[in-house]
């Protein structure tokens, strides 16, 4: 019987890894590190990756709203100091599994056979799954950073489906399911480099409540002018807390001025 034994919401930006002013990184590295701690205590044995697109994966030409790796992964796509590249084990049967219950269930799931993974998914496999591969990966992508986005309560109810298959799939897995996504920054806009401390306390307080209709009700206007254009990437995290159902506990929060993004980390209590 296969089983959700853990969630956690983490941030992945980049320049943590590129640090181009050498600014220190400590906690939030050892945040990633406390993931990994606790996702071996949790003795998962497969973890659901919610990532978005940064128009890296998919462009101007399919820009679907949920996408399945049910294949073969590799990653992440984009070169990172201190993160490895390279083929990460996946877990083809309970993919395609979750892509057919969300398909008869309404969820039209798009399905790629071989997936190269970016950062959003890639930063989470390296740095807060085990190195030697025990822990199987299933890329998730929505469509959280170019128009036209999935809509918030959508995926809500996308991680509700995730949560139904992995419990109706016949095999013994027990699953953590990661929504990676970063709170306020504003990518390639004039802002670029502000952290509003206030909308993050926000959004990890409606976290920490178990509260998601409070984010679900945010206005992507005021998403993006509170927290920005990539704050749309609250999305992964609604998808993660629709699995895991759950209240959460912050592990780690830090406005880092190495980068552009406020960078929030915590784990998913799982409801039953």
């Amino acid at each position: 019987m296969a089983n959700v034994v853990g969630g956690f919401l983490m941030s992945h930006d980049p320049l943590v890894f590129i640090n181009p002013r050498k600014v220190d990184s400590s906690v939030v590295l050892a945040a990633y590190e406390t993931v990994l701690e606790r996702v071996r205590q949790l003795d998962a044995t497969t973890a659901v990756i919610i990532g978005a697109d940064h128009y890296i994966l998919f462009g101007p030409n399919c820009l679907p709203q949920m996408a399945i790796g049910i294949g073969d992964v590799q990653g992440p796509i984009d070169p990172l100091p201190g993160v490895e590249r390279g083929d990460i084990r996946g877990n083809p049967s309970l993919a395609q599994h979750i892509m057919r219950v969300g398909h008869e269930e309404g969820f039209d799931w798009a399905a790629a056979k071989s997936m190269n993974v970016d950062h959003s998914v890639g930063i989470p496999v390296r740095r807060s799954l085990p190195s030697d591969g025990s822990v199987a990966t299933i890329p998730v992508y929505l469509a959280a950073g170019v128009q036209p986005l999935i809509r918030t309560q959508r995926a809500y109810d996308l991680g509700g489906s995730i949560r139904r298959a992995i419990e109706a799939y016949p095999g013994d897995e027990r699953v953590v399911v990661i929504g990676s996504g970063g709170l306020s920054h504003w990518v390639g806009l004039p802002q670029m480099g502000r952290i509003n401390k206030a909308f993050d306390k926000l959004i990890l307080d409606a976290v920490e409540r178990g509260e998601p209709e409070a984010l679900i009700n945010l206005t992507d206007d005021y998403i993006l002018e509170h927290g920005g254009n990539g704050a749309m990437e609250i999305r992964q995290l609604l998808c993660a807390m629709g699995a895991v159902r759950g209240a959460g506990k912050v592990i780690a929060y830090e406005p880092w001025d190495g980068g552009v993004t406020g960078l929030g980390f915590a784990e998913l209590c799982v409801a039953s």
